[in-house]
């Protein structure tokens, strides 16, 4: 795995790097199981309350890698049927999963975005809770451009982001679009001079949270999408009384009446 992707945990914080800088971090075989694999390590690490996924080099992902393309071109690959279709991780396939797999994972994940993030880049951006993303970073749900549609995950990810009508123009034209105007659109939640360190800093922040209420937020928002107002109202409760007197909510509260930083103890 580390030589597409490198996973660092400081102070409850992930650091996770796509490190494949010399073809600015586009997706091969092996990137796509690295980045499943960091995914899964995540989802049993102990002591991880927070995730950052960032990109080395000049970009944070440039999609998929154009050898595969050159496949395609070939012919060599002439039905999808036997790539797409098995449910290999999950509710996904092994494509999906590498976008999909960090809502899975129990902690949020905040995509730190520089350079492009093209096609499968963005879609892997789209799969976590945030993004934060440098003013000048070209983006795009390019698949169209190869006669493809999105296919990891971004027709299920966007949906809630970006209105329905500028969705459908990203998708059929494929046509890129800065940070700047990804912030309007509803796809990027900050505009940062440097992602990478903004996104730290905001894990740090969470990772100060008492975890089990995080990861209860997470789950809730997870679910929201799916459930209705009475599923979802009942789920709200459900967490809130999990959490209410539990030792991390105790200490705080404890912690804030007493003006000291709370030691949560990890889920």
């Amino acid at each position: 795995m580390n030589d597409r992707v490198t996973v660092t945990i400081e102070g409850g914080v992930a650091d996770v790097r796509m490190v494949r800088a010399d073809k600015m971090n586009a997706l091969d075989d092996a990137m796509f199981e690295a980045l499943a694999a960091a995914g899964e390590r995540l989802k049993s690490e102990p002591g991880v309350r927070a995730a950052v996924l960032s990109g080395e080099g000049r970009a944070f992902c440039a999609g998929i890698d154009t050898g595969r393309l050159q496949n395609m071109a070939s012919g060599e690959r002439r039905s999808g049927e036997d790539h797409f279709l098995p449910r290999t991780r999950g509710i996904a396939n092994q494509f999906q999963y590498a976008a999909w797999v960090w809502r899975e994972v129990p902690v949020p994940v905040i995509a730190a975005v520089h350079g492009v993030a093209f096609g499968g880049g963005i879609q892997i951006a789209l799969g976590c809770d945030m993004r934060y993303v440098a003013p000048d970073t070209r983006m795009s749900i390019m698949e169209m451009k190869w006669g493809l549609i999105p296919d990891m995950g971004g027709t299920q990810t966007t949906w809630r982001l970006a209105r329905e009508d500028v969705l459908r123009e990203l998708i059929y034209t494929g046509r890129i679009f800065s940070g700047e105007e990804a912030l309007a659109l509803g796809l990027a939640t900050r505009v940062c001079a440097d992602p990478r360190a903004e996104a730290l800093a905001t894990a740090r922040e969470i990772a100060s949270k008492n975890p089990h209420a995080v990861r209860a937020a997470k789950r809730l928002l997870n679910a929201a999408a799916l459930a209705g107002p009475a599923a979802g109202l009942l789920a709200e409760s459900q967490e809130e009384s999990q959490l209410m007197a539990s030792p991390n909510q105790l200490e705080a509260v404890k912690a804030n009446l007493e003006n000291r930083p709370p030691v949560f103890r990890d889920p």
